[in-house]
């Protein structure tokens, strides 16, 4: 282990002993580290019959913050919405120790038999997500965000990534683009927003009582909440970077969504439908151009493996609506064969 690795797991042992009694080694095995600087663990506790188990958290303060993690899950947990209890914090250290949610993701479970009840139970944790009122300390998914975001895709991927050289027509015609997505966010009903809200970053977690009574979908990775578009979650979710469904599939969990959420009553489904196809857009113009700067940056190279897939959506899309006419035809004849080129390389 590396030093900080060591500080961490003699942290977290005297948290334990100090909340539950039980004397362990500061001893911890990896779960995984994630596209931030954080790094997870688990410790294990198994004695006399008795089995229980941890997160250790170990976030920069330099580079994360933690204290919003930490007030975002309070926040959340007392309104019912299923995240990981915070049982210790070290706000100086960047260390947290969380109940362990186990280690099943959603993703590796979307089989085609079990994919549909789980999307339904992710789209019903989603709507109580959405029903918490916003707090002071959730900024707004506001105009210079989104165009921040959109920017990434030109500046990582297109430019850094793929070597293209924009022209100034190409520039002005990109953020023509950028500019109706943008709009059409900031038109929809406002609630609260995960952002991340993808099959990564949601569990499958059996009953663990007195906590939990029965099996539900867990949600972790919520630090980056902002109070933003009704789609932008229902996105990330049905229209995941790292998995596709048939667009009729997805338009199917889509109007379950319409049929439980109290948000959308006066949308009608030609509109929901718009709002979340435009914003799906915004989304993977912003998750292509962090994959690319994931890789430049940070030297994470297997989110490239993801941009091809989050591009096609970009392209179903824009070949939908006439309003991207131009930008479906740069597109194909740009981009994609720029994108291919890399690929082949």
């Amino acid at each position: 282990m590396d030093q900080r690795q060591d500080i961490l797991a003699q942290w977290a042992a005297d948290q334990i002993e100090q909340l539950y009694q039980h004397s362990i080694p500061a001893q911890m095995v990896t779960v995984s580290g994630d596209a931030s600087f954080r790094r997870y663990f688990r410790i294990i506790y198994s004695e006399n019959g008795v089995h229980k188990h941890w997160i250790a958290v170990d976030a920069p303060p330099e580079h994360e913050n933690s204290r919003q993690f930490v007030d975002i899950a309070n926040v959340w947990s007392n309104a019912g919405v299923k995240v990981p209890s915070v049982l210790a914090f070290d706000e100086a250290q960047g260390f947290m120790l969380l109940e362990d949610f186990g280690d099943v993701l959603l993703h590796p479970e979307l089989t085609a038999d079990a994919a549909d009840g789980l999307y339904k139970s992710s789209i019903d944790s989603l709507i109580e997500l959405q029903q918490i009122a916003r707090t002071d300390n959730i900024p707004a998914y506001d105009r210079k965000l989104l165009d921040c975001e959109m920017a990434l895709f030109s500046d990582w991927l297109c430019e850094k990534h793929l070597g293209l050289m924009l022209s100034c027509d190409e520039k002005l015609m990109l953020n023509q683009v950028f500019e109706t997505l943008a709009n059409s966010a900031l038109a929809q009903p406002q609630v609260m927003v995960h952002r991340d809200y993808h099959s990564r970053n949601l569990m499958v977690c059996k009953a663990n009582p007195p906590l939990h009574d029965k099996d539900f979908i867990g949600i972790i990775d919520f630090q980056d909440a902002v109070y933003g578009p009704l789609t932008y979650d229902l996105v990330s979710l049905l229209k995941d970077c790292y998995i596709q469904w048939p667009r009729e599939q997805v338009l199917a969990w889509l109007a379950y969504f319409k049929a439980k959420s109290a948000q959308i009553t006066d949308i009608n489904e030609d509109q929901l439908v718009r709002d979340f196809d435009l914003m799906g857009m915004q989304r993977h113009l912003k998750a292509a151009g962090i994959f690319a700067r994931l890789s430049i940056r940070d030297g994470k190279h297997g989110y490239l493996n993801d941009v091809p897939r989050t591009c096609e959506y970009i392209m179903q899309t824009a070949r939908i609506y006439p309003e991207f006419a131009a930008f479906t035809e740069w597109l194909e004849s740009v981009f994609l064969p720029a994108l291919n080129k890399e690929k082949m390389a």
